[in-house]
């Protein structure tokens, strides 16, 4: 696992702008995994920046979403559909028809199938190249809670009252936050060829040490991805501050960046 240690958000996003765009710059078709919530903002920033500017092209590039809320249709403001559309793919030159969130208004009894389905579509694909992922408050990936095995699929689950509570912010009324979700599972995210975690800011600090540092536990799923070979962690200070090796990151990547050679 490489860790990342840069100062503050602005430089976490552009750190994670360049390694997006070196995929893309490799393989024009690439897959890309792709989340949403105030994290990953300032990436899609820097990537829309890099298409106006530098060109950078996404004709060919297709992404899937790690997860939607259940009940809301895409037209929805809170919905990651919207997100997405207004955050990213808007402002590049991706086409719609490549670009794939899972669907919050299916039918309850369709959903078993429906989830499948975006498991093969993903497969069929020859699979997602680079996934970027947040952390939630309680560890969480995609909306894989507390308790969610390493083997899980995209599938229907329960939110955490910390999620919820976490997500109200982005509603009027806590009572509107949807209490259900679409979730790519563990497995299915860690099946991606790379990935690159995102965090900022003192709030994650504990979990982020817990994530990387800690045990692998169902209790915090992004420890999990202690068990991918290809994880990229770019977090700020204040996300690094609980790090017990904190240094030994800092130094790792310094002699990285002088061999031009990147050690996982």
């Amino acid at each position: 696992m490489r860790v990342i240690i840069v100062k503050n958000y602005e430089e976490m996003s552009k750190e994670a702008g360049k390694l997006v765009k070196e995929l893309i710059i490799k393989k024009s078709n690439c897959i890309l995994g792709l989340a949403t919530g105030s994290t990953p903002i300032g990436l899609y920033k820097e990537l829309i920046r890099m298409h106006k500017e530098e060109g950078l092209d996404f004709s060919k590039v297709i992404t899937f979403n790690l997860d939607e809320y259940y009940g809301l249709s895409g037209d929805h403001p809170q919905s990651y559909r919207y997100f997405m559309d207004t955050n990213l793919f808007n402002e590049i030159n991706i086409k719609k028809e490549n670009t794939h969130v899972p669907d919050g208004k299916i039918p309850i009894d369709e959903i078993e199938e429906y989830c499948k389905k975006y498991e093969e579509m993903i497969k069929n694909l020859g699979g997602i190249d680079l996934q970027i992922l947040g952390i939630g408050g309680d560890g969480h990936i995609g909306f894989n809670e507390p308790g969610s095995s390493i083997y899980s699929r995209t599938r229907l689950v329960a939110l955490d009252e910390q999620t919820i509570k976490d997500n109200s912010r982005f509603f009027e009324k806590i009572e509107d936050v949807p209490k259900f979700a679409l979730t790519m599972g563990v497995g299915t995210i860690l099946e991606a060829r790379e990935i690159i975690l995102l965090a900022n800011g003192s709030k994650k600090a504990e979990v982020v040490a817990k994530a990387i540092e800690g045990p692998i536990t169902s209790q915090i799923t992004a420890s999990a991805l202690q068990l991918h070979p290809k994880v990229t962690v770019i977090l700020d200070e204040e996300a690094s501050s609980h790090l017990r090796r904190k240094e030994y990151y800092k130094f790792a990547y310094e002699a990285e960046k002088k061999i031009n050679f990147r050690i996982f």
